[in-house]
């Protein structure tokens, strides 16, 4: 069994003007969300083998307090092809070509792409769970699938099991939540 976690960036700061788009940092509240969504990977025990992360510096900001969160092993691939994807549909093809070996798998990307992948994947699940993603994927939500398959090259459309999709707002404010 295979299981998928897709985490959109966390909130990031536009104050900057001059600053490119891939430069964009995350703002306090993003910040907050991101220590937040480290805290609930930690306490549910959702320890992914390798993370696909965005080049993007609001998504390696996003990275930051989870890698510190997991206290396993793991393999980190930072990737310009998440951020040039991100709005051309799917994750769906650098799922399938990348996943190698991982038992679990955590990509953080962007808009629209994280947000198309997981409606595409959710095959089974809870659908309150499913309605939900649905209306809205804001940033530091998390997806969590799991897949009865065995290699990441096996995954199709409508394949996965959606488990969870939590939103740091609806997360116990632990004094690193969101505002």
């Amino acid at each position: 069994m295979l299981q998928l976690m897709l985490l959109r960036h966390a909130k990031s700061d536009w104050s900057d003007a001059r600053l490119h788009d891939i430069d964009r940092p995350l703002n306090a509240r993003g910040q907050r969300a991101a220590r937040l969504m480290a805290a609930y990977l930690r306490e549910h025990r959702l320890h992914p083998d390798l993370i696909l992360c965005s080049s993007a510096q609001r998504t390696r900001e996003t990275l930051a307090p989870l890698n510190l969160a997991f206290r396993h092993e793991h393999r980190i691939d930072i990737r310009q092809d998440l951020y040039d994807g991100h709005l051309s549909g799917s994750y769906l093809p650098i799922i399938r070509s990348s996943g190698h070996s991982a038992g679990s798998l955590l990509v953080i990307g962007h808009n629209s792409a994280t947000e198309q992948t997981a409606l595409d994947l959710a095959g089974a699940g809870d659908p309150a769970l499913k309605r939900d993603m649905q209306v809205r994927f804001p940033t530091a939500a998390l997806a969590v699938f799991e897949f009865d398959i065995k290699r990441w090259d096996q995954v199709t459309p409508g394949s996965g099991h959606l488990s969870r999709f939590v939103k740091p707002r609806d997360l116990p404010d632990n004094g690193s939540g969101p505002e």
